[in-house]
């Protein structure tokens, strides 16, 4: 199987998933949960990334990210990686790995996908049937967006920002957002992105994005090329 591609690009918002070895648990305990986003703020302060939403579930990890050097978000979950599974191995004691591969990441159209991105994250254990509600769950950064908890990992995109002039008005736009469904268009949108290393965006959006990479992020079509000789 090809690796999957890095988008070494900066100031551009990323949709993050890492999971465990063959669906495996990677958090064990409620300490386990609190260690693993101590060492993602300390990595992506050192790696400078802004991490917008997070959810941790039992099995797997969703970040969105904005990085401000190219290879921003790949350092930091290198080292969040390192640190974690070292941890986790002492204190389960186990060896061997944690995460099943690297993590797969797409690119975020922040004036079309941003905030819906952000529900996606933080709904995902209201669609695994974990909670009832998103703010029933604890692991997450809902309550931060929703009802104003202090969470020292987040930092907003004007996209959250310009919900409303104050935190209160912010927050109730916000809830009202997450009480809506989202366009399942959307959803489908963000999880194909996400499946494929993608970009969740426009046609525009992707245009803008190959001439920043210098190179092809739509999928190609299927079978060989024609030879023109023939």
């Amino acid at each position: 199987m090809p690796r999957q591609p890095r988008y070494n690009i900066t100031d551009v918002p990323q949709h993050v998933i890492q999971r465990g070895n063959n669906r495996q648990p990677v958090f064990f305990a409620g300490n386990d949960y609190l260690v693993y986003l101590e060492q993602l703020g300390e990595a992506a302060a050192k790696h400078q990334c802004d991490i917008h939403a997070y959810v941790l579930m039992t099995n797997h990890v969703h970040l969105l990210m904005t990085p401000h050097k190219p290879d921003g978000i790949a350092k930091t979950m290198q080292s969040l990686g390192r640190r974690y599974v070292y941890y986790v191995n002492r204190t389960q004691q186990r060896t061997g790995t944690l995460w099943e591969g690297r993590y797969r990441a797409s690119l975020i159209d922040s004036t079309r996908y941003l905030l819906a991105c952000y529900r996606y994250i933080e709904l995902n254990p209201v669609r695994a049937e974990m909670v009832a509600q998103p703010a029933d769950y604890r692991w997450s950064s809902y309550r931060a967006h929703a009802m104003g908890q202090l969470d020292a990992l987040i930092t907003d995109r004007e996209e959250y920002l310009s919900l409303g002039h104050t935190p209160n008005e912010r927050q109730r736009a916000y809830c009202d957002l997450v009480h809506e469904h989202l366009d399942p268009g959307a959803l489908e949108t963000i999880r194909s992105a996400l499946n494929s290393s993608g970009v969740a965006g426009s046609e525009h959006f992707k245009d803008e994005m190959e001439q920043r990479l210098q190179r092809r992020i739509r999928p190609g079509k299927p079978g060989r090329p024609k030879n023109p000789d023939k």
